[in-house]
């Protein structure tokens, strides 16, 4: 989707060459990266009413995207 906002490599614009080694190197890792990708399509698809979803769904999309980029930023700090 062009112009989403909120993608990895705005979320975390000095990481991504350790981003791109870990995609490779660790399939957990790459499995959150798709994950994160999804929910933030999902969430910039709820926000631009594109898919009409309720409040709760909206906040709860949020959320998940959120659990997924701060155990993508806690995988990236071990690394």
């Amino acid at each position: 989707m062009s112009n989403t906002p909120h993608t990895l490599d705005e979320e975390f614009p000095f990481e991504m060459d350790k981003l791109r080694a870990l995609k490779v190197s660790n399939a957990r890792f790459a499995k959150l990266l798709e994950d994160y990708d999804e929910a933030n399509d999902k969430v910039h698809r709820a926000e631009t009413r594109v898919d009409v979803v309720d409040t709760l769904v909206e906040t709860a999309l949020r959320k998940q995207r959120t659990a997924i980029k701060d155990e993508i930023a806690r995988m990236l700090a071990e690394a």
